[in-house]
């Protein structure tokens, strides 16, 4: 079996991170497989954000945590030194598809270069909100954006979790 395919079928989410931060090399590796993500007539709207200044990190944190309505000290990035938010120009091509195989692209690469990661929601609420508008302005993006997702990315503190059971009606074959 080829080596990606059973990067694809053994890739699992991870919520314990070391506090080392990943590498640049191995950073910009995952940055790289996000952007060659397809998009729809290669339109290309998703843009890339890599938070690993850990003010960033825990202002996002604490609002992402807020529109989840977690309990206060939540921290829905699970202590991951970087977290990677995708978002997506309104109004080019297929914003959220694109943005969603971007982050696709980010977690397999990640696992396949030996890091955890794991798909975080409720980015489109954060960049609704002024503190996502202000950390787009910092960045140097103008125009309107969709956030998509986020790949929180570091390396695992343990072992990766064991697979669980897959629905038995999961896929149908039709010919």
């Amino acid at each position: 079996m080829k080596e990606t395919v059973m990067d694809l079928q053994n890739r699992r989410s991870v919520k314990e991170f070391k506090k080392e931060q990943v590498s640049d090399a191995e950073l910009m590796e995952v940055i790289k497989a996000g952007m060659n993500a397809p998009t729809g007539g290669n339109k290309q709207s998703p843009i890339i954000i890599a938070v690993q200044n850990p003010e960033w990190i825990k202002k996002l944190s604490k609002l992402n945590a807020e529109i989840a309505g977690a309990p206060e000290g939540f921290d829905p990035f699970y202590g991951a030194p970087t977290v990677i938010l995708v978002c997506a120009q309104k109004g080019v091509g297929d914003p959220v598809e694109d943005g969603s195989l971007v982050v696709g692209n980010m977690l397999n690469a990640g696992y396949a270069l030996g890091l955890g990661t794991r798909w975080i929601n409720r980015i489109r609420q954060t960049f609704e909100t002024d503190l996502g508008k202000e950390l787009l302005k910092e960045c140097g993006y103008e125009g309107e954006y969709i956030g998509v997702g986020s790949c929180i990315l570091g390396y695992p503190a343990g072992d990766y979790p064991a697979p669980i059971p897959k629905k038995d009606n999961y896929y149908k074959i039709v010919k």
